[in-house]
């Protein structure tokens, strides 16, 4: 097995990967493993069909999830830290209900920019039985996660939002509550800058000028004007037209110097309250953004 560190202690992913158990459940992903020089079982993260294989093993070994594929191009995520963003959520909401984490499908949580792979609600559903609603701008990405909804016998519902300069508005309709809301929003500023950090990631690992990216991903998943800041900006402003209708707000946030200016932010939209959880995985470290505009002694009505 390899070795992943400080992953949330209900990760199923905390002790790597399983690739046995993972092959014997999916026998393709046996064509992609590979032998590190410790000779431990892998495989080339670097390959597009690799990565996009082991999600599939990953997600139907320990998510039950028995059809899963997105078009080429569109971003495959990478399963455990996905995993740690829903388990944290889930200890967001414990806190203002005595420590117990909620489960089952009275439990309902809007999924911004869902995309083509549908991880979140695939993830959330199979350890917690929320309930997902799912937005995207694209309908490319739309049309498969539709196809893996129907094809795994999933209850999700799916949005586009028609206009790719809103967040919220149109898709929180009158009488809509609620718990969570979730996004990973695009963090470069533009077309360039995204190919620019491809391009340093790949020569950090010693792969010379590759533009390939393993992971994949269209341009509304990896860049916006005016980047991640200018699109949490946005998801704050119009998260106060909907104070009343959720109870957390949250947002992945990739660069931490990014935190203070969303902060800052946050104060002008006087929020009730705000948290910044840190997620880790291997070397990598990671966070997310929480606010409410619900105060404490209210938060368990939404709990009930």
């Amino acid at each position: 097995m390899t070795t992943k560190t400080k992953l949330h202690p209900r990760n199923q992913h905390l002790d790597g990967y399983d690739f046995v158990r993972l092959v014997a459940q999916t026998p393709e992903l046996e064509a992609f493993t590979i032998r590190n020089p410790r000779g431990q079982t892998t495989i080339d993260f670097q390959d597009v069909s690799a990565v996009r294989m082991l999600n599939r093993a990953l997600l139907k070994t320990h998510y039950n999830v028995d059809f899963w594929d997105i078009p080429s191009g569109y971003l495959c995520p990478p399963i455990p830290g996905r995993v740690d963003y829903i388990h944290y959520l889930a200890d967001l909401l414990a806190g203002g209900k005595n420590q117990e984490i909620p489960r089952g499908q009275d439990i309902k949580v809007l999924d911004i920019g869902t995309g083509a792979s549908l991880v979140y609600p695939l993830t959330g559903q199979s350890e917690y039985g929320w309930s997902f609603t799912g937005v995207d701008v694209d309908e490319v990405a739309l049309e498969s996660a539709f196809n893996i909804i129907k094809n795994n016998e999933l209850n999700v519902i799916l949005k586009k939002q028609d206009e790719p300069r809103n967040i919220f508005r149109g898709v929180i309709d009158t009488g809509d509550a609620f718990h969570l809301t979730m996004c990973n929003p695009p963090f470069h500023s533009s077309e360039e800058q995204a190919n620019k950090g491809t391009r340093r990631k790949w020569a950090n690992l010693g792969k010379g000028r590759s533009t390939k990216l393993n992971f994949g991903g269209q341009n509304a998943e990896l860049w916006c004007p005016g980047g991640e800041i200018k699109f949490i900006a946005r998801m704050v402003e119009e998260s106060r037209e909907f104070a009343d209708q959720c109870l957390w707000f949250t947002s992945l946030v990739s660069k931490k110097d990014n935190l203070d200016p969303i902060g800052r932010i946050l104060a002008t939209a006087k929020v009730a309250d705000v948290k910044i959880v840190e997620m880790a995985q291997g070397q990598k470290t990671s966070r997310f953004v929480a606010w409410t505009y619900i105060k404490r002694k209210h938060r368990s009505q939404f709990l009930k």
